[in-house]
């Protein structure tokens, strides 16, 4: 059953993303990239236009179509980068443009998300829209802290709340009576208030001497807890330089904590990387330090063009050459790529032999039917030049960048080869955007 519905949910968001003037309203989960949704990540693989905002992973960015157009429209230390009136135009604005436009917000939408504002925008303009619920990290960050919000005999309600009121005395001010009478109290967003919100269920009759943990960044491999009471939590945050995002969580459900504690932060918890690959070679290595528990930022620095229209011959590639070498994965995708683009593949080799520098260019050889018939034991063009056999008198095509100086070549033809180095990809610069230049400068 539980199948059969879900391939009804595919295939319904499928011919969705194939409509155009289409809005996605999507929770991307509380950080963990391996938390947001199959229906969220389907939605981001149809998506022309990504608005996203700052607490979603680079690694569920990913999920986007490289040619999206991504807009950072968050808020960092404070400042908004777009009101939330301009981001509501401009969903519009873009689905009436007829694009497949997906609104990616952290957590859940509709918790303390104005996913509701945003869809109530697209109704009014009648722009047709989806929900796609995510996780919410009023659960989930108890969750990776070892805390249950609710558990027989302990607690059997949850109130949600958010911190941005806890101040507050207007009408949209928070009920302190009924919050502390919540078996567990979830305040989001509320480290900055933490003091005025302690003090507030104090006043409210809560026992001072409640558990209370406060989760920074919860669900993400550097997560920090900190531990306290209800009396203690405000002064303990502060001296332990807790800043937003902050999930704070109180009640006795929150001592069940130590016991259930199962999340530990990887080795490299507190360091920041940049990461300054081309987005479609990034994911990998962003992923890798992300499960170590770095916090990432992707700033693409260069992006790489194919320049192989002249490779799609059978005879420049098959009868000519005696070996092929390829230096990278660039160009093996470029080779392959001119390939496809004349209406061949790995057979017009035919008897050519491959050479690969490095195991992921073997690798990336592999993927598309062809194995290495050498690999030098050093992952070098140096130790290439010196271990490939059978070079005298060898027709030798280089598949390489436009950047790549002579050395090989020389070294090759110094052994008696008759070396052609065809530049099959040029490496360009990728200026960046604002939000990326503001996260490098940090």
């Amino acid at each position: 059953m539980n199948g059969h519905r879900f391939s009804v949910i595919g295939a319904k968001m499928e011919a969705m993303s194939n409509q155009t003037g289409h809005v996605w309203i999507v929770g991307a989960g509380p950080g963990d990239p391996g938390l947001i949704t199959l229906a969220a990540a389907r939605a981001l693989e149809g998506a022309e236009v990504v608005l996203y905002d700052a607490l979603v992973s680079p690694a569920i960015l990913g999920h986007a179509p490289a040619p999206a157009e991504r807009v950072f429209v968050g808020k960092r230390a404070g400042e908004q980068a777009m009101g939330q009136d301009a981001i509501n135009a401009l969903l519009v604005e873009h689905a009436r443009a007829g694009r497949r436009v997906v609104r990616l917000k952290g957590g859940d939408p509709f918790v303390f998300g104005r996913g509701g504002e945003e869809a109530l925008a697209c109704r009014e303009a009648d722009v047709p829209f989806t929900v796609v619920p995510g996780v919410t990290s009023a659960i989930a960050a108890a969750a990776y802290a070892g805390i249950p919000v609710t558990h027989r005999g302990v607690s059997n309600s949850l109130l949600i709340v958010t911190g941005n009121d806890a101040a507050g005395d207007g009408a949209g001010a928070i009920d302190w009576q009924a919050a502390s009478k919540a078996g567990t109290l979830a305040i989001l967003m509320g480290v900055a208030t933490l003091g005025d919100a302690m003090a507030a269920l104090i006043a409210a009759g809560k026992a001072p001497e409640t558990p209370v943990a406060c989760i920074r960044w919860g669900t993400r491999a550097d997560q920090v807890v900190v531990r306290g009471t209800v009396a203690t939590i405000a002064e303990l945050a502060r001296a332990a330089g807790l800043a937003s995002p902050v999930v704070t969580v109180v009640g006795d459900v929150v001592a069940l904590g130590d016991e259930l504690a199962w999340f530990a932060p990887g080795p490299l918890a507190g360091k920041r990387i940049v990461v300054t690959r081309a987005r479609d070679q990034a994911s990998d290595l962003v992923g890798r330090f992300e499960s170590l528990g770095a916090s990432v930022v992707e700033a693409p620095v260069i992006s790489v063009r194919h320049t192989t229209e002249d490779l799609v011959s059978d005879e420049r590639v098959s009868s000519r050459w005696d070996w092929i070498v390829f230096t990278s994965v660039n160009g093996v995708a470029a080779f392959f790529g001119a390939l496809g683009a004349g209406g061949r593949d790995a057979r017009s080799l035919s008897t050519t032999k491959v050479a690969a520098v490095g195991e992921a260019t073997a690798a990336a050889l592999t993927g598309r039917g062809v194995l290495a018939d050498f690999a030098p034991t050093r992952a070098t063009s140096e130790c290439l030049a010196a271990e490939l056999p059978r070079v005298q008198g060898a027709r030798i095509l280089l598949s390489v960048s436009s950047l790549t100086d002579d050395r090989l070549a020389m070294a090759l033809r110094a052994r008696g080869g008759l070396i052609e180095q065809v530049a099959v990809y040029e490496t360009l610069p990728e200026p960046l955007d604002a939000e990326r230049r503001r996260e490098v400068g940090e």
